[in-house]
């Protein structure tokens, strides 16, 4: 897919069909403002045949705006199947929390991503998709980009689908591109251990983010089953040399469930597992999946979790809820449109 393409292989592209290397400038200005293949005025019809099958075939399917003026898009690729991604307005600006994967097979017990299981990977060009189109329909453009940083997050292990993932973040952050600041991309995983190393040697700035959710591995085995292949001990010892490379903090989610993973013996172990090093803690209180049965707690005890962990001296926040009620928050992204009926 052309999407794929960096602004030299477009060229190159162009190139090798017998065409002037300007055009391959155009195809790819065009792509990245989110145009499909019929709106680029610019070029003639005869060429757009014969770049068609290659051409993007993604468009949104969807949009849903929350009460808070959270924003999930429903995004249809060539092949019927559909990810969500979901904009989040904030004072420096808008930040994109992307799917990596249509669906995704980690099986974490507290996630609507992983119920159908991983169907397929997104190419590095589906998951730019979701930022063109997005920072089109705010109104922006190649020139004129609206969205200011990028959270992988969304559905999918990101580190699962790893070449995808990389050449997505070389793409977006190239100055050619949407030039997006490695500083301002965050990835979350689950805990690969191996491609944690492997990303570490690809030198970039990007924001590294543990899905931790719990102390012990026994307790992480039960609600997430990455844990059966790599311990927390090994996953914390990864986190530090991906710091003592990159010299930027590493951030932890922990999602607090009640009668799981939320008492004091938690803090406590919390407070010396992430000893030296830079960190932060994120506590997230359960977001309802409908067909979980796990208990949240309530803000309040999510408060005094997270104020108990500062009195140990960690770095720790209770991260705002949004979109919850278009099932756009943390662990509640999809691969399939879920009706207001059906809730």
């Amino acid at each position: 897919m052309l999407a794929d393409l960096s602004f030299d292989e477009m060229k190159e592209y162009v190139k090798k069909i017998g065409l002037p290397t300007f055009r391959g400038e155009q195809i790819f200005d065009a792509i990245y403002s989110g145009k499909t293949l019929q709106e680029i005025s610019n070029l003639p019809q005869s060429l757009k045949n014969i770049i068609e099958k290659d051409y993007p075939n993604y468009k949104i399917k969807g949009k849903f705006e929350s009460k808070d003026g959270t924003k999930k898009y429903i995004i249809e690729y060539g092949d019927g199947n559909i990810v969500e991604c979901v904009l989040m307005k904030y004072k420096y600006g808008y930040t994109l929390c992307l799917s990596t994967q249509v669906g995704c097979r980690m099986g974490c017990k507290f996630c609507a991503s992983t119920l159908h299981g991983l169907a397929r990977n997104l190419s590095a060009g589906e998951i730019l998709g979701q930022v063109f189109l997005v920072n089109r329909d705010l109104g922006g453009s190649l020139k004129n980009r609206y969205i200011t940083n990028l959270v992988l997050m969304g559905s999918g292990e990101p580190l699962d689908n790893f070449d995808n993932v990389v050449k997505f973040i070389d793409l977006i952050s190239s100055k050619r591109g949407l030039n997006i600041s490695q500083r301002n991309i965050s990835l979350s995983t689950c805990g690969l251990v191996p491609e944690i190393y492997k990303l570490l040697e690809k030198d970039y700035n990007i924001t590294l983010t543990i899905s931790l959710h719990a102390t012990l591995d026994e307790i992480r085995k039960t609600i997430m089953p990455i844990a059966n292949r790599y311990k927390i001990e090994e996953i914390i010892k990864a986190c530090k040399d991906y710091y003592q490379r990159t010299n930027r903090r590493v951030y932890f989610e922990y999602t607090l469930i009640k009668g799981v993973n939320d008492s004091d013996e938690d803090i406590n172990r919390l407070a010396k597992l992430l000893k030296g090093f830079s960190f932060h803690v994120n506590i997230i209180p359960l977001n309802n999946v409908k067909e979980r049965s796990l208990i949240s707690p309530t803000r309040l005890e999510a408060y005094k979790f997270a104020e108990k962990l500062k009195e140990k001296g960690l770095s720790a926040t209770v991260r705002r809820t949004m979109g919850e009620d278009i099932e756009g928050a943390c662990g509640q992204l999809r691969n399939k449109i879920i009706s207001k009926e059906s809730k």
